[in-house]
């Protein structure tokens, strides 16, 4: 696919950053032995990513606004374009020598988001979409499962830790969706949940307090590759509210059904 010089400025800032990290993720294993820790280097790597990424798409646009995780969010003098970007989603699974973690980086415009990389570097997959343009992973054209039963179908959540109070909600969603299908996948990025369901990979995702970075590049990237996106609220909104539900078209209203009782 040939895409528009903006998705060439984010597939270039995605793969640069992402030879940043698979640099340093090399040296996470050593570093969980010698040392009491690898916080502090992960938050090194996941801080230098967001540098490269922040040169590379403000260097080529500089009057796009910006958000990101580390950096916080810098008000562009084009108020209509913003780059929303997580320089490495999937931090615990980096720490702990896991190789599912990406960079993920979604161009807005007025609004909406329009443009969406996902890299997962550890893999060499390159998953984007762009509005109007189908979803892509690499040079492969990507859609959506086709499945429609929910008992063969496979889904994607993040599960609450250290104490949040989301737990009960997340423990009700399982036991009212397991027993109705396939199975359910906590693999701890969100992002590439996102791609997972945009691949065919997995029938859907739900989850809840996310932020605007984990979920921006993957809502275009599932829309383009045929699925449904809402938030979990029918009146909220996905971006302000970090509550998202998605999957292919056949499932969708007996998945949300499930999660929304």
């Amino acid at each position: 696919m040939v895409g528009s010089a903006n998705l060439n400025i984010m597939i270039k800032a995605a793969r640069k950053a992402g030879r940043s990290l698979v640099k340093d993720f090399r040296e996470v294993e050593n570093l969980q032995v010698s040392m009491k820790g690898a916080g502090d280097f992960v938050s090194k790597a996941d801080i230098a990513a967001e540098a490269i990424l922040k040169e590379e798409l403000l260097g080529a646009r500089p009057t796009y606004g910006w958000l990101a995780e580390e950096g916080g969010s810098i008000d562009g003098e084009d108020p209509t374009r913003r780059w929303i970007v997580d320089p490495l989603d999937g931090t615990t699974n980096f720490l702990h020598g896991l190789p599912h973690w990406a960079v993920s980086i979604a161009l807005e415009h007025k609004g909406k988001i329009v443009t969406g990389v996902i890299y997962d570097a550890a893999k060499d997959e390159m998953f984007f979409a762009e509005k109007g343009e189908g979803a892509w992973m690499n040079d492969t054209r990507i859609r959506v499962s086709g499945r429609h039963r929910m008992i063969e179908s496979i889904f994607s959540t993040g599960l609450p830790f250290g104490g949040r109070a989301d737990l009960p909600e997340t423990l009700q969603d399982l036991a009212r969706l397991m027993p109705a299908c396939a199975g359910v996948r906590r693999w701890g990025a969100a992002a590439l949940d996102m791609a997972y369901v945009a691949a065919g990979r997995y029938e859907g995702f739900w989850e809840r307090r996310l932020n605007a970075w984990d979920l921006a590049a993957g809502i275009i990237i599932v829309k383009e590759a045929g699925g449904f996106v809402q938030p979990l609220n029918p009146e909220g909104s996905v971006l302000e509210d970090g509550e998202v539900i998605c999957s292919n078209e056949p499932i969708f209203d007996q998945f949300a059904k499930v999660i929304r009782a």
